[in-house]
């Protein structure tokens, strides 16, 4: 018996031109600027504009299949901000979320300490939150630095790594004592 499968909508062709390939488009939109100081608190500016941008991010969502768009940007320790948004496929398990994609695209150009993330959705009830590989996602680069959760009207509830995943599994988990003489039968 054949299985009806729902029709989706065509790329459109705004859509394609943020597939495109071109090396100095990806330049332009891979990273920005903040000025701030050292390891303060951020200030209310820097944390406007983080959010703007995890709103613009937002924007190039590629969410055919939930129509749920986020947007991320990641602040480096270096001032660099990366922007990310969620990507779905067809096979659901191979799409990746928008605060992964900022990770991944900082990570690929060297940077791998950071001190903020803010995340947007469309959501207007309730902040965003990042899911749970996300959050284990985030927790790999450190626990004490801060996630902005924010609201589409720009309102936002900051939080660290560390509360939202408490208890947390980390690099250094890794490199703890192990009881190696028990049996395995596998």
């Amino acid at each position: 018996m054949a299985r009806t499968v729902p029709s989706l909508p065509p790329l459109s062709p705004h859509s394609h031109s943020k597939l495109s390939c071109n090396r100095h488009s990806l330049t332009q939109y891979s990273s920005t600027n903040i000025k701030e100081q050292g390891s303060q608190p951020l200030s209310q500016e820097t944390v406007k504009e983080l959010i703007k941008q995890s709103q613009e991010a937002k924007k190039h969502a590629y969410c055919r299949y939930s129509k749920f768009r986020v947007g991320a940007a990641l602040l480096t320790n270096e001032n660099r901000v990366f922007t990310g948004c969620n990507v779905e496929n067809a096979c659901y398990n191979l799409g990746i979320c928008a605060e992964r994609t900022a990770i991944a695209k900082a990570v690929s150009e060297g940077y791998i300490t950071f001190k903020a993330i803010a995340i947007a959705s469309d959501v207007s009830e309730k902040f965003i939150t990042p899911c749970g590989g996300c959050r284990q996602f985030m927790r790999e680069f450190g626990s004490d630095w801060d996630v902005y959760l924010s609201k589409p009207d720009g309102s936002c509830l900051k939080m660290t790594v560390d509360e939202l995943l408490p208890v947390s599994f980390g690099p250094e988990d890794l490199y703890m004592e192990k009881v190696f003489d028990i049996d395995n039968k596998y």
